[in-house]
């Protein structure tokens, strides 16, 4: 079988799989339109989430890492932050974070160093290889979420952008259980 028909074939099963569900969930009682909207996206993230499991793996990163990276390289402090600021933010123990500090420092993606105003606290920044690593993965995921996104005009994805935005600042308005 070809690339484009296993392709074909994956995106038939995978649009399949989508209808059965959304199908069983509505007769189990969820409305229709929440139900639609609800099973595209998770299962949008679940094969993402496999796809970044990959690329991840190819630049020798666990998850709790590049839960790391990103959140550094995303914060609005100038990239630094306290061990215990990055265990809260990327959920794990404080005993957990000190051990992936420890693998990423050696491997030079991260540094630590005395927080000039409180030098009881330590502070982690991105060193130059781990921008360089950070770039690198946006840049490949970048190439396959565009892939994915490809069947939308540029003013679909706009509009999906815009509604998936308006969804997002309500979440937290909606508290869980």
């Amino acid at each position: 079988m070809s690339n484009a028909k296993r392709g074909r074939a994956r995106r038939e099963s995978e649009h399949q799989r989508y209808r059965a569900d959304v199908a069983a969930y509505v007769a189990a009682g969820g409305e229709e339109s929440v139900q639609r909207v609800i099973t595209a996206v998770h299962g949008l993230a679940r094969r993402m989430n496999q796809w970044y499991s990959h690329q991840l793996a190819d630049l020798d990163l666990s998850a709790g890492e590049w839960g790391v990276l990103a959140r550094l390289a995303t914060s609005g402090d100038g990239g630094a932050m306290t061990p215990s600021q990055l265990a809260e933010a990327t959920n794990v123990a404080a005993s957990s974070m000190t051990h992936r500090l420890d693998r990423m420092a050696q491997r030079g993606l991260i540094a630590r160093a005395a927080d000039p105003d409180n030098r009881t606290r330590v502070l982690v920044t991105l060193t130059g290889d781990g921008w360089a690593t950070f770039k690198a993965a946006i840049r490949e995921a970048n190439l396959v979420e565009s892939d994915v996104l490809a069947p939308l005009t540029h003013a679909q994805r706009e509009q999906l952008a815009s509604l998936l935005e308006v969804v997002i600042a309500g979440l937290d308005e909606v508290a869980p259980g």
